[in-house]
């Protein structure tokens, strides 16, 4: 995609509204100090979060602008290595961010999902982290922030009166959670996998 008057992106990777209205706010041109490797920096605003995004694109030998090389922040995305049902979980959890209660439910179903899909499919959620745990698939601190990222979702999905209703932190602390699981679980291994290749 090329830099212009709007980004075209699917969601905004700060709020995560489909389609974004995200217009060029600044643009300026870079090169390192002997004139050589020029870059044009845009940033545009998001008009629904106010949030910012900034994108590089790189000069060809002719001086014409490319496409755009590089945007930050990133738009989420799960990663491929992680397996479809879980990925998907996750992927909509990400994208429900505005509506934390829905997300962290989600987040536990990815979480669950990728227990299951490492074969702990016996008894709830609670005895598959506990498993996870004691057979080494997980450390002993990635299971307690598993139990927090269900005990979270138990409070949403029961309507536990006595809880409090989760905010957009505590969404993308569990969502946090479940990306580095996903890391530790499915990314890595697949990536030492393809190095090994």
């Amino acid at each position: 995609m090329m830099q212009g008057t709007n980004l075209p992106l699917d969601r905004c990777p700060h709020c995560q509204v489909a389609r974004p209205n995200l217009t060029s706010q600044v643009n300026f041109r870079t090169a390192n100090s002997n004139g050589d490797w020029p870059r044009q920096w845009q940033m545009y605003a998001c008009a629904t979060c106010g949030g910012v995004v900034m994108t590089v694109a790189f000069y060809d030998a002719r001086g014409e602008l490319r496409a755009i090389k590089e945007c930050w922040p990133k738009p989420q995305a799960v990663d491929d290595a992680v397996p479809e049902r879980a990925r998907s979980f996750l992927q909509q959890a990400i994208v429900s961010i505005h509506a934390p209660a829905g997300a962290v439910m989600l987040t536990a179903s990815a979480v669950d999902s990728m227990l299951k899909e490492k074969g702990l499919r016996d008894g709830s959620l609670y005895r598959r982290i506990e498993t996870a745990a004691a057979e080494h698939l997980i450390t002993a601190e990635m299971a307690l922030w598993a139990h927090e990222v269900r005990l979270e979702a138990n409070d949403q999905r029961h309507a536990d009166e006595e809880a409090a209703l989760p905010n957009e932190a505590d969404a993308r602390k569990a969502i946090a959670f479940a990306q580095a699981l996903a890391q530790f679980l499915f990314v890595l291994p697949a990536r030492v996998e393809q190095g090994r290749e």
